[in-house]
């Protein structure tokens, strides 16, 4: 988990959080997803997705790792825009 840490604050500090939250909804649309069911399969309040894909709220990187599980992709993915 230490290590998804280290990835999480490098992609924020970097990158920024408005840009993860974008990349997050990007792969939702990509995989012709809705919001609601995303929050559903992540355990998260479709509010509180909402909010971390629109920069508004920072999420911790057990938040993270449960929307990459919901999406059904690889951290890494995050990173790479196709």
């Amino acid at each position: 988990m230490y290590i998804y840490k280290i990835v999480l604050d490098y992609f924020i500090n970097t990158i920024g959080i408005i840009d993860l939250g974008v990349r997050i909804q990007d792969l939702i649309k990509e995989k012709k997803l809705k919001q609601r069911d995303v929050a559903y399969d992540s355990g998260l309040d479709v509010e509180n997705l909402r909010k971390y894909v629109k920069g508004k709220q920072e999420m911790k990187v057990s938040t993270l790792l449960k929307i990459v599980r919901a999406l059904d992709v690889k951290i890494e993915d995050l990173f790479n825009e196709e």
